[in-house]
């Protein structure tokens, strides 16, 4: 089969580009803008592989994308290029609209178009495939609440409103034109290659650095762990077994606080790290707690008892383990975030200090 996989070059597509190419016969074309979060670092052990390609173009660029689909003749399109980042979206939200929804409808109408130009057998075997996140439902208000398939849409922040408006769109497509559609929504994702401006690779390279481990609020929002080569399993499995018209939530049944979450990276590296910087005793005694964000969500929450049942996947990592194999990753591949942080990698120079 031929994979397009937007945003390939990103934290949860390059986990995608690599299961792909590590664990199929596949063949991929990697579609990415590469802008700030795109690292063709990332791709580094899959690139030389003859059944991948890779195409620097923006998914707005209707013409481009129309000559890729052409050359290419994807089966499947997996959607994930987004912008994704909630601080961004409040510090400048057009590039969310232009890239989340305008990006969204260009690709849709592109893969509509190559979709009708199939013979019936292939046309039957099409899927284009939209990968959203959990944040579009909102927060949850008890504590036994959790997002199901038919939660309502209840956005709070210009990023995860973008992203709700792209999962309407891809479900208006495929009622109105037929287009062979699934979609999926998943929760917090964390794990190897994962950009340093989120919470968790944030906290382990200021922990390594001595610097100040900032907190937003009390540090008591929760949020449903999932690590990212789980999460790339399961959509591996809705592309080629989800039923055209299917949604399925995809979480990691590993619910913690940030300040939890924060505290366990801290131990972590009180046991794998013990070199500390300077004047540091502990790790955890750089916590810094901070104002919090506008509008943030207090608990998001995963049913994903759905895609367990239908596709046979669950998450093989516990939290415990997948966050000892995300910060023993980061220790010994410092020469990945450190040329992210001297801006000698494919995205822009930045200055880190907010999370996820």
């Amino acid at each position: 089969m031929n994979f397009l996989v937007t945003g390939g070059a990103g934290f949860i597509g390059s986990a995608v580009v690599r299961y792909l190419i590590n664990h199929t016969d596949s063949r991929v074309a990697v579609v990415d803008k590469l802008t700030y979060a795109g690292n063709l670092n990332s791709l580094r052990s899959v690139c030389s592989d003859p059944r991948y390609a890779f195409h620097c173009l923006d998914i707005c660029d209707r013409e481009s994308l129309t000559k890729v689909f052409e050359t290419f003749e994807p089966d499947v399109v997996m959607h994930l290029a987004a912008e994704s980042h909630v601080d961004r979206s409040i510090d400048g939200p057009a590039a969310f609209i232009e890239t989340n929804i305008i990006g969204t409808y260009t690709l849709l109408e592109v893969s509509r178009n190559w979709w009708s130009t199939l013979s019936p057998e292939r046309k039957t075997a099409f899927r284009f495939h939209h990968i959203s996140t959990d944040e579009v439902y909102g927060d949850l208000d008890k504590p036994g609440d959790l997002f199901r398939e038919d939660t309502a849409y209840a956005p709070s922040s210009p990023y995860s409103a973008s992203k709700a408006s792209s999962d309407h769109l891809v479900r208006a497509w495929m009622r109105t034109y037929g287009l062979p559609a699934i979609v999926t929504n998943c929760s917090n994702n964390y794990g190897p290659y994962h950009f340093p401006e989120k919470l968790i690779p944030l906290t382990i390279i200021n922990a390594l650095a001595g610097k100040p481990l900032p907190v937003y609020g009390s540090g008591n929002q929760i949020r449903d762990w999932l690590f990212v080569e789980d999460h790339a399993k399961a959509l591996y499995l809705a592309a080629t077994q989800g039923v055209v018209g299917e949604t399925w939530n995809i979480g990691g049944h590993n619910e913690r606080r940030n300040i939890d979450v924060v505290r366990t990276i801290c131990a972590l590296l009180n046991e794998l790290a013990p070199g500390k910087p300077a004047g540091i005793e502990r790790y955890e005694d750089l916590i810094t707690f901070v104002a919090d964000r506008p509008g943030h969500d207090l608990r998001y929450a995963i049913d994903a008892s759905k895609i367990e049942h239908e596709l046979g996947w669950k998450p093989q990592e516990t939290f415990e383990s997948g966050i000892r194999k995300t910060v023993e990753w980061y220790l010994v591949n410092r020469e990945w975030w450190e040329s992210i942080l001297d801006g000698s990698y494919s995205g822009e120079r930045l200055g880190l200090g907010k999370q996820a």
